[in-house]
């Protein structure tokens, strides 16, 4: 079996076959059971409602408690995870892997629980992990503020003061934590199929509201959500089993199942990975086919100082996953002059491979490097780092650095030429994009282009609107009126002689690239709206 070109490597795997590290998934025709997923904050009495809930319908109960044991028992310092999560900080690559080693952990877990029976399960956003599975009931228990703090001043033994400022930190450092898992506000009533306020409500009623609510078609098993939960969970232990092997632990991967094929993406700098990311998936029960895949193209980001924060950052990321492509950081110290060499600089990363020693401590803020390593790795943490360097030196020694083998998809100049006027940063950013575009044939763009180029935004919504206006228009006068405009490409309408066969010949060459124009206009909105530009 071969892997590792950029063609990736497929295995296809016998039907049936028994794996002993991991056993066969369970009958696909197997009932599924119903999950509830109680979202509390602290002290809001969710795992009151989450008991009497369970003890109504007779369903297991599971707690965040018991997922964190779990996952402590797995080798994952969840504490350490967490803490370094809610720091002000920038992620590094190896917290990004630890993140999805749990994360591929916890769903892997969850999924493994559902598929015993009906489950009941309370913590901060446990739904967040069944992303895509219909029937689960997500209920986001809140209570007043007042409530809350007599109970920290009974539960915790603090004066009132106190306990004020330790819901506030503890709500703080959830909201952080959720938001640095998962990309989401943990406080968005989208996320939630019912919010419960137990203020003036005791947690028997409210679990007797929710069961009525659970029994409804809309939270109960589909084919489809079956299929949901099966794809999610493969997904979930083919994650697990490359994060817990120290062949490919250290790399960031990409990876999806469906119908029982799986399917990793890889950046173009990890592809000697490729070989043993089918090794390992070979040991996975209930996979049948594996197809592991460099990412398609990468995009050159050249800047002078990154903010990881900025919108350019954004927008890049946003292109990146819609061309399923790695993001590669260079900047740039221009040093104009006789006699001055280009100097590179690569970015190290962290080693490859499992880290036994977990999560990194500490360490003394590196010297400044205009923002480029903690912008490598909030890439990584989005599954986009392509790595990063630094050039020292002339443009002539930045474009012939640009110009490498790498396959590029685009490249994206951002502020360059800090040190000169407006009109000199201007010219030198216009002279060093016609280098890189006549060396790379490449389209090549300054950040303030991207969003106009790339991204559907508010000036697309009026061109589509009125490009779109215009064809319906032009095609309905022509439609209402085909009598009238074939008797003018006739020449029945005026003149005589050859006048009237130039007039109809001069209306068709003005008419057609109108038209042209504007369908085009449409479609080429329409393919950026649904993001197949």
């Amino acid at each position: 079996m071969k892997g590792g070109t950029e063609a990736g490597a497929v295995a296809q795997l016998p039907a049936g076959e028994s794996r002993e590290a991991w056993g066969e998934l369970p009958d696909p025709h197997q009932e599924t059971a119903q999950i509830v997923c109680i979202s509390r904050g602290s002290l809001s009495r969710g795992r009151e409602l989450a008991e009497a809930f369970g003890r109504k319908l007779g369903y297991p109960i599971l707690s965040r408690e018991d997922l964190i044991e779990a996952a402590t028992r797995e080798g994952i310092q969840v504490g350490k995870l967490e803490t370094s999560m809610m720091k002000p900080r920038a992620f590094t690559e190896r917290l990004a892997r630890e993140r999805d080693h749990y994360l591929a952990f916890s769903t892997a877990f969850l999924c493994d629980r559902l598929l015993e029976g009906p489950l009941v399960y309370h913590g901060r956003t446990g739904h967040l992990l069944l992303g895509g599975v219909s029937h689960v009931l997500r209920v986001r228990v809140v209570a007043d503020e007042e409530h809350r703090i007599r109970s920290a001043m009974q539960t915790l033994g603090l004066n009132r003061t106190q306990a004020r400022r330790y819901l506030s930190e503890v709500e703080e450092d959830r909201r952080n934590w959720v938001k640095a898992m998962y990309g989401v506000s943990w406080e968005d009533v989208s996320q939630y199929d019912v919010i419960v306020n137990v203020e003036r409500m005791n947690a028997g009623n409210a679990a007797s509201a929710l069961v009525a609510m659970s029994r409804l078609p809309d939270f109960q098993v589909t084919p489809a959500s079956r299929r949901a939960l099966d794809d999610l969970h493969l997904t979930a232990r083919a994650r697990l089993a490359l994060a817990r092997d120290p062949r490919t632990g250290g790399y960031g991967l990409s990876v999806t199942a469906h119908g029982g094929a799986v399917y990793v993406t890889y950046l173009p700098h990890d592809m000697e990975v490729a070989e043993d990311i089918v090794r390992v998936l070979e040991e996975v029960g209930g996979v049948r086919q594996v197809r592991a895949t460099v990412a398609a193209t990468s995009i050159l980001w050249v800047q002078e100082v990154f903010d990881p924060a900025s919108e350019t950052f954004k927008e890049i990321v946003e292109i990146a996953r819609k061309w399923s492509a790695a993001v590669d950081l260079v900047r740039y110290s221009p040093c104009e002059g006789d006699g001055v060499e280009t100097r590179v600089e690569e970015l190290t990363s962290p080693p490859r491979g499992r880290v036994e020693s977990g999560i990194e401590e500490d360490q003394e803020e590196p010297a400044d490097d205009g923002g480029l390593r903690s912008t490598v790795d909030a890439l990584a943490l989005e599954g986009r780092s392509g790595g990063g360097r630094s050039v020292h030196g002339e443009r002539s020694g930045l474009v012939t650095s640009c110009c490498g083998s790498a396959r590029r998809s685009l490249v994206v100049l951002g502020d360059l030429f800090l040190g000169k006027d407006p009109g000199a940063k201007q010219r030198m950013t216009r002279e060093l994009r016609e280098s890189i575009a006549s060396r790379m044939r490449v389209p090549v763009v300054t950040a303030d282009e991207l969003r106009s180029h790339y991204l559907f935004g508010g000036a697309d919504i009026l061109r589509l609107v009125g490009y779109l206006a215009l064809v319906v228009a032009m095609f309905a006068a022509v439609m209402m009126n085909q009598v009238t405009v074939l008797r003018f490409l006739s020449g029945e309408l005026f003149g005589t002689g050859a006048l009237r066969m130039y007039v109809a010949a001069v209306a068709v060459f003005l008419f057609v690239p109108i038209i042209a124009h504007s369908y085009g206009s449409v479609a080429k909105a329409l393919m950026k709206l649904m993001k197949m530009e």
